[in-house]
């Protein structure tokens, strides 16, 4: 560091409360420790350390060693701020507020603050106001990138580089170990923040609500008022809209409902959507939830059990446990299981029952996406839904197995028999996601930049119907200039722009069944009026996000498709 011969003391601060995930903290404080200790410029660093961090041992800690360099090493929450200690060891929330000010009350004596913690970007943020360099993740952080990240800051640090030089290479630290994560890390300067602020006679930028703003923009309000017409990181519109994106529309009260219900014994929650819809999104949001409350959480995609996985039932079963062990980083004792004469089933109630749920301390949360994909698979799906049903059920008198919540997602009504006592498709809390709200699109329009009047508003909600994916395309694009609104009306429902495969898989999926297609024909033909439809088809087609009800009646969901299937099915 280009810093004088002056000893710089670094101060590491480690919190990981009883009910949070284990983290390696002991290996990357010995790793750090280990840098410094054989550096050529070993002799101007002094390391100190803080375990099991309290906030108050935060402030004694800064009071005590008065540190040129702060390193958190634990957990991070994104908005809510840093995950420390209370007094029994258990989670301990600590702002963003009360973070900038506690630095800002050190300006001129930390040169420098690393908060390696998941989605800590915020906090970075807000700390870079009044020191000179802080480092945050702007999100998630895999426990070896972490290590290989502090690894490479310290050594070249130890080595004479200055901050921001120890920056770039610990991203390619992370590099070099083969892990795809080195952009995670992101490095905030408090001489990029002082030359982005507009002269102190600037006229206030107007009042904003600041849910209709990002998590990074609402630091930058809160701090640096006067900043006027920033430039928007636009995130590709594509798959799951990440935890700390500003283009997350909440539709109330469903998130709220999705938590409450989450933290809840034996919960099960039901999330059913048409493709593009959300679910994922939302699913992200609600496992985000569960592992800030303590719990351990497992992601199944059942998309990926095809082949010979389908086979049978017990294969399937098989995999359903395999999986879930793996992902719980837990030693595999299917074989001691699998040899019983027993049913799939059984066995694999047995396996949850007597190991899983007893192997992990904290409760488990199993997320079943795309389970649409067993449908096709009658006998496999009767009796794994029954098996679902048995467990939800089991969880109202037997306390092991209230400590399993489960969140389903599916596109497609249930159309497969299931017996009404062993379907989880009508117990537990059934989440149907909508369409974007006028006031809601509105507010999309405004976190991409954009300045719309209420009837460009309207004109974007007729042609997309607040379909979410539809409509982020849409702004995506014209947030960077490269369509307008006129030519997005004019080539958005043909095969020549973004939509082309969405509308494709459309097509697609009612040329495979000429009474869905007949159906679907005549509600286009009225278009703007509702039409009356068999039950099953109405469903149908409103499963796969194609129209929308008025009483029992539907209408197409948006111009958009009225105008591609008119022309594909022609229909005059």
């Amino acid at each position: 560091m280009d810093n004088g011969n002056a000893v710089k003391r670094i101060l590491i601060l480690a919190a990981n409360p009883k009910a949070t995930t284990q983290l390696r903290l002991d290996e990357e404080v010995r790793e750090i420790d280990e840098a410094l200790r054989i550096a050529k410029n070993r002799d101007c660093f002094n390391l100190e350390q803080k375990w099991a961090v309290r906030p108050r041992d935060m402030q004694r800690a800064l009071l005590d060693f008065e540190p040129n360099i702060v390193h958190f090493s634990g957990h991070g929450t994104g908005e809510d701020g840093l995950v420390m200690e209370d007094a029994t060891g258990q989670t301990k929330l600590v702002s963003t507020e009360a973070l900038a000010s506690l630095f800002e009350l050190y300006a001129g004596a930390v040169d420098c603050v690393l908060l390696n913690a998941c989605y800590s970007e915020v906090q970075a943020t807000a700390i870079a106001e009044h020191v000179p360099y802080v480092i945050g993740m702007n999100k998630a952080i895999g426990d070896k990138a972490a290590l290989e990240f502090a690894i490479g800051f310290y050594d070249a640090l130890g080595s004479g580089c200055s901050i921001e030089r120890a920056f770039k290479l610990a991203r390619v630290s992370i590099l070099m170990a083969g892990i795809p994560e080195d952009l995670t890390p992101v490095l905030k300067c408090k001489s990029d923040l002082v030359e982005s602020r507009p002269p102190s006679n600037a006229s206030p930028a107007p009042k904003e609500h600041l849910s209709n703003i990002s998590v990074s923009e609402s630091i930058e309000k809160l701090t640096t008022p006067n900043v006027s017409s920033p430039v928007i990181a636009l995130d590709e519109p594509e798959g799951q809209v990440p935890l700390d994106s500003a283009f997350y529309i909440e539709r109330p009260p469903i998130e709220e409902r999705c938590y409450e219900t989450i933290i809840k014994r034996g919960a099960l929650i039901r999330i059913k959507a048409p493709r593009q819809m959300g679910k994922s999104s939302l699913m992200l949001r609600i496992l985000n939830h569960t592992v800030e409350q303590g719990c351990r959480v497992v992601l199944l995609n059942l998309q990926a059990s095809g082949g010979k996985v389908l086979s049978s039932l017990d294969s399937f079963l098989y995999w359903f446990c395999a999986r879930i062990t793996r992902k719980l980083n837990l030693p595999n004792k299917l074989d001691e299981y699998w040899q019983s004469p027993m049913g799939g089933n059984d066995k694999c109630t047995d396996y949850f029952e007597y190991y899983l749920l007893e192997a992990i301390s904290s409760p488990l949360v199993l997320c079943l996406d795309e389970v649409d994909e067993l449908f096709l698979h009658r006998e496999i799906a009767s009796d794994f839904f029954g098996l679902l049903r048995a467990w939800h059920e089991e969880s109202k008198i037997n306390p092991i197995w209230q400590n399993l919540r489960i969140v389903i997602t599916h596109s497609k009504e249930v159309y497969i028999p299931l017996n009404s006592n062993q379907s989880p498709f009508n117990v537990g809390i059934p989440i149907d996601l909508p369409p974007l709200t006028h006031t809601q699109v509105a507010d999309l329009i405004q976190r991409h930049g954009l300045e719309w009047s209420d009837a460009e508003v309207d004109q974007l909600m007729e042609l997309m119907g607040g379909h979410p994916y539809l409509v982020r395309v849409a702004l995506y694009h014209i947030a960077r200039k490269d369509m307008t609104m006129a030519k997005l009306i004019e080539i958005g429902p043909t095969e020549e722009w973004a939509y082309s495969e969405h509308l494709r898989r459309h097509l697609h999926n009612l040329g495979e069944n000429e009474a869905l297609l007949q159906a679907f024909k005549e509600v286009i033909v009225t278009q703007d009026k509702p039409v009356s439809i068999s039950a099953t088809d109405a469903f149908k087609l409103s499963s796969m996000g194609l129209v929308r009800f008025q009483g029992n009646n539907v209408i197409p969901l948006c111009d958009l498709y009225c105008r591609y299937f008119k022309d594909r099915l022609e229909v005059s």
